[in-house]
């Protein structure tokens, strides 16, 4: 807030500077006020004989809603009477209006509750609380996997095979998979042993492996697996249900291919054929939109920086041969994220941050549907 003494000081140096010859308006950017500033401060002073800005004495009517104090009042008494201490105001207010009376509004109640320094947990449960979200980062392929079991309708209604699927939160690839006609730790412990061996895992890679909060993903055997390994286990939030949104988004994939059987298969044989035969088409002819339409196998084996390199000296040719038709806009950007997260936090969605794809919100909104079906 400017002083009166500056004020004045001001409009003495403008109109110094307009008897000189100056404009107006650029005398007054010089000292960093408008016109519009300059002459409200010179009819102020001419008028009143000072430059003093009145808002800090200025006398503000009340607002023409603001609750009495009597009504202030009213409202702390009720909610922290003996009948409605343990109630949140959502269901204080509907409770006073079965009794004909209102005495303000849910927002009105929660505001003087902040301002009173009320506003806290009401009742004898547990107050709710934040979880801390899990989140990795991956910058290369084998840093960190995802893992999930999901079911494949067996032959008669009620019998079912179970699919262990684990995939590379960098590159979406497919790094294993198994079916069993049982869900257990002793499986994915065996399952997961086969895995480092065949992309040798060592101890010292650091991996991280996520998963949900099923049991075999927290038996003993699998757990003691994973220490033996030097895999740090990770999980999701307690009754989160997309904290392990890639896995699922995959599972959903796989059971709208044209050739799923949703009526079942015959035998377990059967049914590792079948997801042999999804998981290569995955792996070497699924364009995932999440790696810019490489394929899985293209990133995980180590060939898609030059493809995309490809697509981009291609896409530039194609703008110098025509420029018009880009109108001065860049060419499609063909290139990967230095860092894939599993579940981004909010402030770190500004630092190139690859999140779900349209595709994989909506793999995992139809699983989620096709569950509560």
């Amino acid at each position: 807030m400017i002083s009166a003494s500056d004020r004045s000081k001001a409009i003495e140096l403008i109109d110094e500077a307009v008897e000189s010859g100056a404009r107006l308006f650029r005398a007054c950017e010089e000292l960093g006020i408008n016109k519009r500033t300059y002459r409200r401060w010179v009819s102020k002073l001419k008028g009143t004989g000072t430059a003093a800005d009145s808002r800090p004495i200025s006398v503000h009517p009340e607002p023409a809603n603001k609750l009495t104090k009597e009504e202030r009042k009213k409202i702390l008494e009720t909610v922290n009477s003996e009948e409605y201490k343990d109630m949140p105001p959502c269901e204080i207010v509907p409770s006073l209006a079965d009794k004909g009376e209102y005495i303000g509004s849910e927002s009105t109640i929660y505001r003087i509750l902040r301002e009173e320094k009320q506003l806290a947990h009401r009742g004898r449960t547990e107050a709710p609380h934040k979880r801390v979200i899990t989140t990795h980062e991956a910058t290369d392929k084998n840093q960190v996997w995802m893992w999930d079991i999901t079911y494949l309708n067996g032959p008669v209604r009620g019998q079912f095979y179970y699919l262990y699927m684990f995939s590379d939160l960098y590159t979406r690839d497919i790094v294993g998979w198994e079916v069993y006609d049982t869900e257990d730790a002793e499986h994915a412990s065996d399952t997961i042993r086969r895995l480092c061996f065949k992309h040798h895992i060592k101890s010292t890679d650091l991996l991280i492996l996520h998963s949900d909060n099923g049991s075999p993903m927290k038996g003993a055997t699998m757990l003691e697996t994973l220490y033996k390994l030097g895999i740090t286990p990770s999980n999701s939030r307690p009754r989160v249900s997309n904290d392990n949104a890639y896995a699922e988004s995959l599972f959903k994939t796989l059971k709208y291919r044209p050739n799923y059987q949703p009526k079942g298969f015959e035998t377990l044989q059967e049914a590792r054929e079948w997801v042999s035969g999804f998981v290569h088409w995955y792996r070497y002819d699924h364009h995932h939109s999440g790696i810019c339409y490489l394929t899985p196998a293209q990133l995980f084996e180590g060939n898609g920086w030059d493809i995309l390199d490809k697509r981009h000296k291609l896409y530039e040719e194609a703008k110098r041969q025509h420029p018009e038709r880009w109108n001065g806009r860049s060419t499609r950007n063909w290139s990967l994220p230095d860092v894939v997260y599993l579940n981004p936090e909010k402030p770190a969605t500004e630092h190139n941050i690859q999140e779900l794809t349209k595709e994989e919100q909506s793999n995992i909104r139809a699983m989620i549907e096709e569950n509560i079906a």
